[in-house]
């Protein structure tokens, strides 16, 4: 992430919305702020703001640019319990390790990553496994719920007038079944960029992603002024590599 120079801790999911809230009310914050958690937008987490980031010019940030799994709604337990399901026919255990090679990727990518890492891939193509995965997925999604937070966080963004956007690598049925029952979330996205999106040529930590929903904001947008919230290594990778 960034050089740190100032860290602020928040211990606890009330303290963190709070202090979001407050962050955002405060126009003299940085436009270059990266917001890492590989658990969710409610676990603890660190906040780096290097001090000669802190800017007097306003206003800093314009707009906000979402991922979605394991940070706006509670999917990534759905992906570990699948695939650990998988490993275990084959004797093998699903790790963090090997989870945080798999997040941000799109499908076949993780695919090739998931086979590779875990020594199946003479037993198990990456296409097999998407397969196998897809049947045991495709009953889990629509019973996804929101992660803590973030309906009191999207709805304040929405209401103060900050335009925003969702960049996810899920495809498009994967995208309808996860969201269907989210859709007060949803609607008040600008819009939604997916990972089988045709200007998506790479998954994260390529910045494809994030440079496509960019562009379809309304206005020009200086990708500096962009805040960009994640959850997974490559995806912070692929915002910085926006130059977001």
């Amino acid at each position: 992430m960034l050089k740190i120079k100032q860290q602020l801790i928040v211990p606890s999911s009330r303290r963190q919305s709070q202090t979001l809230l407050q962050l955002f009310r405060n126009k003299s914050i940085s436009s270059n702020i990266c917001i890492a958690n590989s658990q969710s937008i409610a676990s603890n987490f660190k906040m780096s703001i290097s001090s000669n980031e802190i800017s007097t010019k306003r206003p800093s940030i314009t707009h906000i640019i979402f991922d979605m799994d394991g940070l706006l709604i509670d999917t990534e337990n759905f992906y570990s319990q699948v695939q650990e399901v998988i490993l275990a026919r084959f004797g093998k255990t699903f790790d963090w390790s090997l989870k945080a090679k798999m997040m941000g990727k799109k499908a076949i990518e993780s695919a090739k990553i998931f086979v590779e890492e875990s020594g199946i891939s003479d037993s198990l193509t990456p296409q097999q496994f998407l397969v196998e995965r897809e049947d045991m997925l495709q009953s889990l999604f629509p019973t996804c719920n929101l992660m803590p937070g973030v309906s009191r966080l999207v709805n304040h963004f929405h209401t103060s007038g900050i335009p925003m956007a969702v960049a996810t690598g899920s495809h498009k049925r994967h995208f309808e079944l996860k969201t269907q029952n989210h859709g007060d979330i949803f609607s008040v996205m600008h819009h939604i960029v997916l990972g089988d999106d045709p200007d998506v040529k790479k998954g994260k930590p390529s910045p494809d992603i994030f440079l496509a929903a960019a562009r379809r904001f309304e206005d020009v947008v200086d990708p500096t002024k962009i805040l960009v919230f994640e959850d997974a290594p490559a995806g912070v990778g692929a915002a910085k590599n926006a130059g977001m």
